[in-house]
């Protein structure tokens, strides 16, 4: 049978079992239209022949003639089976003692002790015949005797067709259940495929662990296939994880040089032109250097979420922390930190490093956007749903960008051009908090100008 090559192999099992089960239900009906034909025509001929024979056995010889009397119950046996006409006769030497004349003798009588079965058209009906012989003596010598009963087909005809009614019913009804047990083959025998895809559905976008499932011998090799291809890739991911870090780490350190001595140049020179272009490269090197960085958080993110930490911490105390080590940049442009957190600890599990890193790119923005001699307030809420982190700064906000946009990589506000940046402060922290069932909300600050951003996270 002939498939196409994307076509479903539950349609195509299940189709080649209902395939068995259809020849297997016609050899059934034909198998017991066979068996009760014979089983029919057997027990007509049983009683045929004990028909015959007890007419033969009431032959007998009288003043030297052969006479017989018909016993009653050798053609009463066969009036009770059905309502088939029974024809007979008896003959010595082709004379017809008595029965119907025309009944057809068989071309070789039968020896003694011995019969013979035939079957033939008589008066326009198929009939079923016998034939018997018995050896007679009359007046002194032996006289061989032929008696002949034969008997329609009708009620055997009936008989068949009522059995061969019943096996087709009884082939329909096992077709039908072939049916519903060929489904469920079908469906325990691809059960173990269902469930690889669905171990493999639940698993993140970076999740390249190998295969851990009780499947079939046949599935093996496919597992183990998949295993090496998935060893190769997460091999090929983490040396472009760590090409990037490398490069990052190795970038920042030079710009870190170039940019201490462009400004001690800047501050030797005194022609206007120059001290403008030595500006414009400080401000370069901080790009670079800020990219750099953030490039080096966003492997670290991608890498840490393919096998995510699940440690217990308290989301005040890592947001505390946070805000402490970003204290300093706060000061230095006269910005004041407003912190609220709750009385309550705020336990939760996950990955700490990767909760600081997102809370620190997120204040950054707020302190790197906010205008000097402003504040930024950051709040800690929990309440049944969850927990928020919010931060809302006094900042230019998002102007007529595209909110949604924001978390995409590279991407960043129209009002912002001006001020360094790399555009991969919000995806990192988007990514870390889908990591951590969470969402990331950006929305202008409701208190006045600037920008809110709350990262919320289910209880855990």
């Amino acid at each position: 049978m002939f498939w196409p090559a994307k076509s479903s192999i539950r349609r195509r099992l299940t189709v080649q079992l209902l395939v068995i089960a259809a020849a297997l239900s016609l050899v059934f009906f034909l198998i017991v239209r066979v068996i009760a034909d014979q089983a029919a025509t057997a027990t007509q001929d049983n009683i045929l022949l004990a028909s015959a024979t007890s007419i033969s056995d009431a032959l007998y010889s009288e003043r030297g003639a052969v006479t017989v009397e018909i016993p009653y119950s050798a053609l009463s046996m066969l009036g009770t089976i059905s309502q088939d006409r029974v024809f007979y006769r008896v003959s010595e030497g082709g004379r017809t003692l008595t029965g119907y004349d025309d009944l057809p003798l068989p071309d070789v009588a039968p020896r003694a002790a011995q019969s013979r079965f035939d079957t033939f058209l008589y008066r326009g009906e198929t009939v079923r015949s016998v034939a018997v012989s018995r050896t007679v003596s009359s007046g002194g010598s032996n006289v061989d005797v032929t008696v002949v009963v034969a008997q329609t087909r009708l009620g055997l005809a009936l008989i068949s067709s009522r059995i061969s009614f019943f096996a087709a019913i009884f082939g329909v009804l096992f077709f039908l259940v072939a049916t519903a047990l060929s489904l469920l083959a079908a469906q325990s025998a691809l059960s173990p495929l269902e469930r690889l895809k669905q171990s493999l559905q639940r698993r993140g976008a970076h999740d390249l662990r190998p295969v851990q499932a009780e499947l079939p011998d046949e599935l093996t090799p496919l597992v183990d296939a998949l295993n090496n291809f998935m060893g190769r890739l997460r091999a090929s991911l983490a040396q472009s994880e760590d090409f990037i870090a490398e490069a990052a780490h190795r970038v920042r350190t030079p710009l870190a040089v170039v940019r201490a001595q462009a400004e001690i140049a800047l501050r030797r020179v005194e022609r206007p032109e120059n001290k403008t272009s030595l500006r414009e490269m400080i401000r370069a090197v901080d790009e670079s250097s800020r990219s750099a960085g953030q490039l080096l958080d966003h492997a670290m993110v991608t890498f840490r979420t393919d096998a995510l930490a699940d440690d217990e911490f308290d989301l005040a105390v890592v947001t505390k922390s946070v805000c402490d080590h970003l204290l300093p940049t706060a000061e230095l442009k006269d910005i004041l930190l407003i912190q609220q957190f709750p009385d309550t600890p705020c336990p939760f599990r996950g990955d700490a490093i990767l909760m600081q890193n997102a809370l620190r790119n997120v204040l950054d923005n707020a302190l790197k956007y906010s205008p000097a001699d402003s504040t930024v307030h950051i709040g800690v809420d929990s309440d049944d749903q969850g927990y928020r982190i919010s931060f809302n700064d006094q900042g230019r906000g998002f102007g007529s960008s595209d909110v949604a946009s924001l978390t995409q990589r590279f991407s960043r506000g129209s009002n912002v051009a001006d001020i360094v940046g790399s555009g991969l402060g919000l995806t990192i922290a988007d990514e870390v908090a889908r990591a951590h069932n969470g969402r990331l909300e950006i929305s202008s600050n409701p208190k006045g100008p600037g920008a809110c951003v709350s990262l919320i996270f289910p209880q855990p």
